[in-house]
């Protein structure tokens, strides 16, 4: 039952990632499952490398359970490590 607000997001962190991955090519890769509201590479500020992983959030339920329920991601010949982001429980 929904109470009105909604879910903070449907949101997955993504681990292994390539150092060439931009936010906008992790999008893009999500996007297979379904629209992707946010997509985000973290970089090191100081060096402005990435740190290797990231997190996409999902507009949709259907689409956030899609690509957590898949068994391997691969990016650039690299085993992506995806798992559900709980921040806000």
């Amino acid at each position: 039952m929904s109470s009105g607000f909604a879910r903070s997001s449907y949101k997955l962190f993504v681990g292994n990632l390539p150092w060439t991955i931009s936010s906008k090519e992790l999008k893009t890769y999500f996007s297979r499952y379904g629209h992707v509201a946010n997509a985000e590479v973290v970089f090191d500020k100081k060096q402005g490398l990435s740190k290797y992983y990231g997190f996409v959030v999902f507009s949709q339920r259907d689409a956030y359970n899609s690509a957590s329920n898949q068994n391997t991601h691969f990016l650039e010949g690299r085993v992506l490590n995806v798992q559900r982001a709980n921040e806000s429980q």
